[in-house]
This record gives structure tokens, sequence and C-alpha cells, in this order.
């Protein structure tokens, strides 16, 4: 699979991610990221935070290599570093919780990003 297709997978599948705290409340993580981004402008101290900034980060170094001519490999591997500081954390929460709909939402990425580092290391 070509990289700019897995660089594209590796930030759709980020942004669906299931992110679930307490009894009743839910949320993907595109729209966590959509509150984050409108709290900037009204309160940006209670939107900073390293489990905010980080993967944030990380989607926008993806799209960055996304939009590049020939993918930088440091900005890509950082990329999924990032995003993998919060999923593979969510996918930990989910482990240990039991909770399936957060464990299978973040399978996608997490194989993903294996596989994209897997290639990555084979080019050298």
């Amino acid at each position: 699979m070509n990289n700019k297709i897995k660089i594209l997978f590796l930030i759709i599948t980020s942004l669906f991610v299931y992110l679930s705290w307490g009894k009743e409340s839910a949320a993907f993580l595109f729209q966590m990221e959509y509150e984050i981004i409108t709290k900037l402008f009204t309160n940006p101290t209670s939107a900073l935070h390293p489990f905010t900034v980080i993967p944030m980060l990380g989607q926008l170094l993806l799209l960055i290599t996304l939009l590049q001519k020939t993918p930088t490999t440091i900005l890509l591997k950082t990329g999924i570093g990032c995003l993998l500081f919060l999923i593979g954390f969510v996918f930990i929460i989910g482990l240990l919780s039991l909770r399936l709909p957060i464990i299978i939402s973040t399978i996608p990425f997490i194989t993903l990003a294996f596989f994209t580092l897997k290639s990555l290391q084979s080019v050298k």
C-alpha cells in the first residue's frame, strides 16, 4: 500500500477512536478535538493538557507528511508516536475495563501504525 494512503488512513482511524468515561459520558476523538479547538478561543488554559496537545500535534504532523511530495520519515514516525501516546493509553484502559467498543475503535489505528512503521524499516 502506498505511504500516502497509509497516512490518510492513519489520520482517519485516529479520528474515530472511541472514548468513554464515567457511566454516561462518551465521544469519538474528532468530537473531543472539536470541543478542544472551540475552548482554545474561549478558555485556552482549560484546553492545554498533554493528552490533548500531543495527539493533535501528531495529527498535524501526519497531515503535513500527507501534503509533502515525499513524506519525511522523521515527521511520520513522530506523528505516529504522538498519536500512540493517547491511543495506546486508551487501548490499555479499554483492556483493563473490558470495554469492547473502546478496544475495537483503537485496533485499526494501532494495526495500521504497526504496519506503516514496519514498512519504513524495511525500506532502509
